[in-house]
């Protein structure tokens, strides 16, 4: 996941999908503003609608620690072993 930008924000909006329902929202930003999910080639709002609700709870959990906190590090965990580490997240491309 990366760091919003202002249109991330601003431009879903507009879309007639969250006119009409306020709450998808969050369905389309975060299927503009997650970078890589598993081994999924494109993150699309179809992907974010099909999630279990606790895996979006997560991710709205990660999208405001990442873009609502001062710092961009987070606390992550590795898969394998457990280990607890920081994580500093960066921008795209980086």
């Amino acid at each position: 996941m990366r760091l919003a930008t202002a249109a991330d924000e601003i431009l879903p909006l507009k879309d007639p999908r969250v006119k009409s329902n306020p709450a998808y929202l969050t369905i389309i930003l975060l299927s503009r503003v997650i970078t890589k999910l598993g081994s999924l080639e494109s993150i699309n709002p179809a992907v974010i609608e099909n999630l279990f609700a606790s895996d979006l709870a997560y991710l709205q959990d990660l999208y405001a620690r990442i873009n609502e906190n001062d710092t961009s590090e987070i606390q992550a965990v590795c898969p394998k072993c457990g280990h607890k580490f920081d994580l500093e997240e960066t921008e795209q491309g980086e």
